[in-house]
């Protein structure tokens, strides 16, 4: 990365030692929950996640978070981190 400006290059760094402790502290939480995961693969996991956002006819929105496969429930858990929250559920058939 180039940076010109001594803002930059700091913000720069900031955001890449975030990244370095998010994912050490991930690696640290599934290795003691024995998940069987690498922060990497639960990343892809939990990328899969979708929230929907549905108007029909002009009537009000409806939002909703896609149903969690097994998987993500475990990787959700394994983090300690709750299921993503939204008025109503959405199952996708």
């Amino acid at each position: 990365m180039y940076h010109r400006l001594p803002e930059r290059t700091r913000a720069h760094a900031s955001i890449c030692f975030m990244a370095l402790i998010l994912h050490r502290v991930m690696r640290n939480r599934l290795k003691a929950a024995d998940a069987g995961y690498t922060p990497e693969r639960a990343l892809e996991q939990l990328q899969r996640i979708q929230h929907h956002r549905v108007r029909l006819n002009g009537g009000e929105p409806v939002a909703g978070v896609a149903t969690i496969s097994t998987e993500q429930n475990e990787v959700l858990h394994a983090l300690g981190i709750g299921k993503p929250a939204a008025p109503e559920q959405l199952a996708l058939l």
